[in-house]
């Protein structure tokens, strides 16, 4: 069976694809440094401790066990925090992706799945956003997913590996089984935010912005359940092991979700009230961001399972629900 090196496989997206690559008959290879990750999401799997930054270690992984693709999530994602610490993000994101991409040379690997984010487009001029819509990234974050999809482009170019870039929206939920989910450390994303102040009668959510030029003020996002991404993935990795091309496709629900239409949806969920508070808006935070993944659909026959948003949550509550009964 084909054998895939998946970076930062042991942290929340990479460690539903990993399952689900298992799932199709092929050999997830797990590369993990475990700043974030966590070895019990993927404890049954073959798994090799070291960072993507190691010219070395990854070349030597990539040789040995005759790795056909690699799939990268090994990835800082907290947009705030890189507007902070910039260095950080462009060193690991980019600088040690650069590393990966010498190694991958080194080793003859020539197909990469890329885990991008739709932070390219920064504020959009269209919704929905399109993969033709204007590249305009507003934070570091976003600047690093940016710089490593026109390196990708270049080593097409060049016809030294083809390569697929998924532009995630907003990843949500988790796996029904309550095996893996969100553990992100601090945690930044609205569902596991809202959920805890479920969980923590002295925790407040704020609502950054009330006077949206949206239908109830607040900003509208898309959600995407995190094993529809998975998927997403598997069907990129299938075509590009048969029809080698280097493509870009959006992953979305198309359907947008507003900050109150997600409390509401914990509170129908979960059958409990929550503390919420008003407050200004951040800045750089678009009114609305919604993918058009049609590209997706067409080409890879991808078809969300859960695009509804009660859905979603009711994935997230058990993986939170159980992480409270561990005591986490």
């Amino acid at each position: 069976m084909t054998k895939i090196l998946v970076t930062g496989g042991a942290g929340y997206i990479g460690s539903h694809v990993v399952h689900l690559l298992a799932r199709r008959n092929f050999i997830p290879i797990v590369y993990d440094n475990f700043s974030t990750g966590f070895r019990d999401f993927v404890e049954e799997f073959d798994v090799i401790e070291g960072d993507i930054g190691d010219y070395q270690h990854v070349s030597e992984v990539l040789k040995s066990h005759d790795i056909a693709c690699v799939m990268n999530f090994a990835s800082y994602i907290a947009v705030g925090e890189s507007v902070n610490k910039p260095l950080m993000y462009y060193d690991n994101n980019v600088a040690k992706t650069f590393t990966m991409f010498r190694a991958m040379l080194d080793a003859d690997v020539k197909r990469f799945i890329f885990s991008s984010s739709a932070a390219v487009y920064g504020t959009p001029e269209e919704v929905p956003i399109s993969e033709d819509s204007r590249l305009h990234p507003e934070s570091p974050y976003g600047k690093t997913k940016y710089f490593i999809e026109e390196v990708l482009r270049d080593l097409d170019i060049s016809d030294q590996f083809k390569s697929v870039s998924l532009r995630y929206f907003n990843a949500a939920g988790a796996d029904p089984s309550g095996q893996m989910g969100e553990g992100h450390v601090p945690e930044t994303h609205l569902i596991p935010l809202v959920m805890r102040a479920v969980l923590d009668p002295e925790y407040t959510i704020t609502i950054f912005g009330t006077d949206y030029d949206t239908e109830d003020g607040t900003c509208v996002r898309d959600y995407i359940h995190v094993n529809d991404l998975a998927m997403a993935h598997i069907l990129a990795l299938e075509n590009l092991m048969k029809t080698p091309a280097t493509r870009v496709y959006n992953l979305g629900n198309g359907l947008g979700f507003s900050v109150k239409e997600v409390i509401d949806s914990v509170k129908r969920v979960t059958g409990k009230d929550l503390s919420v508070k008003e407050g200004e808006r951040r800045p750089g935070d678009p009114a609305v961001l919604v993918a058009s993944a049609s590209r997706a659909r067409e080409e890879l026959g991808w078809d969300p399972e859960y695009p509804d948003i009660d859905e979603i949550v009711r994935s997230a509550w058990n993986w939170e629900s159980q992480q409270r009964r561990r005591g986490y």
